[in-house]
């Protein structure tokens, strides 16, 4: 069980865009690890562009679980997992993820947030802390 990405974007007027993100890609070799972190990327981006507002959905992508999480006011967020990974606990860190992520980051910010912009660090300690270790 694996988490390999985690992201926080906004979903605005015309179209959505990444606000900040971490990546867990230590499983693919060296040569594929840039292509596959532009896939998640893509793909985080394709799910929350056809996600309404206030939804939540699970989409098969290849061998990948991608659970998304778009909130009434644009803020989502997107967990991309291995099949095997429970639902429930992607969903729960969602909540927990954008909850935080709009405490921490002014609401005037998501609309032109870039990863270089935006200042919230905790998305790597998210990914490592939900990380199944395995015996």
């Amino acid at each position: 069980m694996r988490l390999y990405s985690l992201s926080v974007l906004y979903k605005g007027d015309p179209k959505v865009h990444l606000l900040k993100a971490a990546y867990d890609v230590s499983t693919f070799s060296f040569f594929q690890r840039s292509s596959v972190q532009e896939f998640m990327t893509f793909t985080s981006q394709l799910i929350t562009e056809r996600s309404a507002l206030g939804s939540r959905a699970s989409v098969k992508e290849q061998e990948y679980l991608c659970h998304v999480y778009v909130r009434s006011d644009g803020l989502a967020g997107v967990v991309i997992a291995d099949n095997e990974y429970p639902q429930r606990v992607c969903f729960t860190l969602l909540d927990k993820v954008l909850d935080e992520f709009s405490r921490q980051v002014s609401k005037m910010d998501w609309p032109s947030g870039s990863p270089a912009t935006i200042s919230y660090s905790a998305l790597d300690g998210y990914l490592s802390k939900y990380q199944v270790q395995t015996p």
